[in-house]
């Protein structure tokens, strides 16, 4: 056996060991405890949109389970896309000007 076919031969045993290892790490479940909910410190209670956010960015993860996180996120994608007025309450009721659809019917 030459060196060429030795060498492919360790670079293919190479690759599977590293896609079985791959796979291995991809199908491992990590265990957390159940009774433990990671929340915010109340020292991080927001004051502010900016500090709500700044907030949510240290909860991680766990952020995307905080119903407080999900409605400040709303909030700011629809103030970002124009849907709302900036950090609009949502007990405020509509705080956009009507479609352009609506404004065309009533007029008629």
């Amino acid at each position: 056996m030459d060196g060429r076919t030795f060498a492919r031969i360790v670079a293919v045993v190479f690759v599977a060991v590293a896609v079985t290892a791959t796979a291995l790490e991809m199908t491992r479940k990590v265990e957390r405890p159940d009774n433990v909910a990671p929340q915010a410190p109340t020292a991080l209670v927001p004051n502010s949109p900016g500090e709500g956010l700044r907030c949510c960015q240290t909860l991680g993860e766990a952020a995307l389970h905080d119903s407080g996180c999900l409605r400040l996120w709303a909030e700011q994608r629809d103030r970002f896309l124009g849907l709302k007025a900036p950090f609009a309450s949502s007990a405020s009721g509509m705080a956009t000007s009507p479609s352009p659809d609506a404004s065309s019917s009533e007029a008629r």
